[in-house]
């Protein structure tokens, strides 16, 4: 059994309060889960209006399985426009 953690910092330049952020950062860990089947949730950061640490997780019976679906959520959020990925760790145990 493999376990893939993904950790990714965001900069929300346009948000500039706590509500702002939440309806930005909610509705993403809501399609990560469903579109990834990962657990996401916001991990630190949480008073900062401009930025976010997120974790996901998921568990796979293969290791390459979970860097798979990780990676692919990876690219999914360097592609969207309202944050930047600013940095990111992922790690399969």
């Amino acid at each position: 059994m493999a376990l893939g953690v993904l950790r990714v910092r965001l900069r929300l330049p346009g948000t500039h309060t706590l509500k702002e952020k939440r309806s930005v950062i909610e509705p993403l860990l809501v399609r990560s889960r469903r579109e990834f089947n990962v657990s996401a949730a916001e991990l630190d950061l949480v008073d900062d209006p401009q930025a976010a640490l997120l974790g996901f997780a998921h568990l796979s019976n293969h290791g390459g399985f979970s860097d798979q679906v990780l990676m692919g959520l990876l690219r999914s959020l360097e592609a969207e426009r309202a944050f930047f990925v600013e940095d990111w760790e992922l790690e399969v145990l």
